[in-house]
């Protein structure tokens, strides 16, 4: 058996690879990084980085063309500011529409570039990070386990009943995710999540803010450098 992986660089894409390997081995785990526009493409590098480290196949595509007609404010060419507050606050703004930072169904064109790859490379399954709190509220519609279940089925059909897309956490929260990284090993310090992509994470945005309120709730500091401790 051979799984691939969605590996962004970030702390769930990280658990989940961790997760792979502990059920493969790392001989039959390759990881797949996808670019596409980001403001924070220091996560590609915090990818690579975490690749090494566990020693595994890296591959790497661009589908930043893709979005160009996007005005995400996660991308490079939106004039639109990263908003600075939680989900939850960012969801009483959009009448719990998806959040600014929401890519236009990048998941299911995350999953069904990979899926060609995987079945080139001969794996079986895909896993990915997507978990219930980025799901919540429909901020990341493309998080929710509906979403998971029916891109699933439509890969596993489409590829011959050949291929299997699993998101491990679509059932968990985000500090559920630590504390199974922790269980893990998982080098959380080569991890980066922050949508600003600087030196340091800015601990405002909303996935520093879901990031450190889940290390808080393990009593584990988050072992990355904030401009804001």
């Amino acid at each position: 058996m051979k799984c691939l992986v969605l590996v962004s660089g970030g702390l769930d894409s990280t658990v989940a690879l961790a997760l792979a390997i502990s059920k493969y081995g790392s001989e039959n785990v390759c990881a797949l990084s996808i670019s596409y526009g980001q403001k924070h493409d220091k996560e590609i590098k915090a990818s690579i980085d975490v690749c090494n480290y566990y020693n595994v196949k890296h591959l790497f595509l661009d589908l930043a063309k893709i979005f160009q007609y996007s005005d995400c404010s996660l991308l490079k060419g939106s004039s639109k500011d990263i908003p600075l507050e939680s989900y939850k606050e960012q969801l009483e703004e959009t009448n719990g529409s998806p959040v600014s930072t929401y890519v236009p169904f990048r998941n299911g064109l995350f999953l069904s570039s990979a899926s060609s790859i995987a079945l080139s490379l001969g794996c079986d399954e895909i896993y990915y990070g997507a978990h219930k709190d980025d799901a919540a509220g429909n901020a990341y519609p493309d998080c929710s386990k509906e979403f998971n279940d029916a891109i699933g089925k439509a890969i596993y059909l489409g590829s011959g009943n050949m291929l299997k897309v699993t998101g491990p956490f679509v059932n968990m929260n985000k500090a559920d995710i630590v504390k199974l990284g922790l269980d893990l090993g998982v080098p959380f310090e080569l991890t980066w999540s922050c949508y600003s992509g600087k030196d340091k994470a800015c601990g405002k945005c909303g996935t520093c803010i879901d990031r450190l309120n889940a290390f808080k709730i393990n009593g584990i500091k988050d072992p990355i450098k904030y401009e804001v401790e």
